[in-house]
């Protein structure tokens, strides 16, 4: 089967330069694809120096839009996805299309703890595997690994959801379980990266915690609902049957509480309905 490789790149020249040349010797049929993200350097001239066609923008869009407009681009029935800015090691491509072999639909290079950013990401990515794990009841040993392999078709399917932003990992991994396609792990070391990161602290924060519920919506929003209106409605039961014991009344809290557990799980009801209905349309808009 034909290969693609797409790298997006935002000012990652240093990077191109350390990863062109090894995936040319790791992989020398494979296309190469280079998504310049509004580079204001030398990215694009280096990426066609060494092969690669270029995908470019005239500004940045953000990283999952170079994703998407990389998968587009792509000709080959498998894509692979690895970061230009040199952490990811052009020979464990080859690792990650052996398990496609084997049938999946996903492969994913799995980080260690080494291979994290620092401790608050480490420790971030591990919450979002935990809870992604629970979510569908399988082993997610790295959500947000930029790192995969995919089958091209069943990737194209789910690309209208993608973000722009980072967590283009997140929503094809939680698409690809919601959709019965399977998805496998290979554990892989990581390079530190050249050059710096664009991902800042605050900013990313805030969006780190957005993954938490978008993790549930592009799964099963009720499972994530649903605990929540049982907690209500405990808590609801438990202040009723003291306010019953001491003054011998139903409250306004009490009603409050009861409301807000039927309200939560209608909205977590409701919620998952229209996730189910957003897999069918992009489905059928597939097909």
């Amino acid at each position: 089967m034909r290969i693609s490789i797409v790298l997006p790149a935002k000012n990652e020249a240093e990077g191109l330069r350390r990863t062109l040349p090894k995936l040319a010797t790791c992989q020398p049929g494979a296309e190469l694809i280079v998504v310049d993200d509004g580079s204001t350097d030398e990215t694009a001239e280096v990426a066609r120096q060494h092969g690669a066609c270029v995908v470019s923008a005239p500004y940045s869009m953000g990283n999952g839009a170079a994703i998407k407009r990389g998968a587009r681009a792509a000709s080959g029935e498998i894509i692979v996805f690895m970061d230009a800015d040199g952490q990811h090691d052009p020979a464990h491509v080859a690792s990650l299309l052996r398990r496609m072999d084997e049938g999946y639909d996903m492969v994913v290079g799995a980080r260690d703890a080494s291979g994290q950013a620092n401790v608050g990401r480490s420790a971030a990515n591990g919450l979002y595997n935990h809870l992604a794990s629970w979510m569908t009841g399988h082993r997610i040993a790295d959500l947000t690994s930029g790192f995969r392999a995919v089958r091209a078709d069943r990737f194209r399917e789910f690309i209208h959801l993608l973000p722009n932003g980072f967590s283009y990992p997140t929503t094809s991994t939680m698409a690809f379980f919601r959709s019965a396609y399977s998805v496998a792990y290979v554990p892989i070391p990581v390079a530190k990266r050249l050059g710096r990161s664009h991902i800042k602290p605050m900013r990313d924060g805030v969006r780190f915690l957005l993954i938490i519920f978008k993790i549930a919506t592009l799964y099963s929003p009720l499972k994530l609902f649903l605990p929540v209106s049982l907690g209500f409605f405990a808590v609801g039961l438990s202040y009723y049957a003291y306010t019953f014991a001491t003054v011998g009344r139903f409250t306004n809290m009490s009603v409050l509480l009861f409301s807000a557990a039927v309200i939560v799980f209608l909205i977590g009801l409701i919620s998952e309905q229209i996730t189910g209905l957003t897999y069918l349309a992009a489905r059928k808009e597939h097909d």
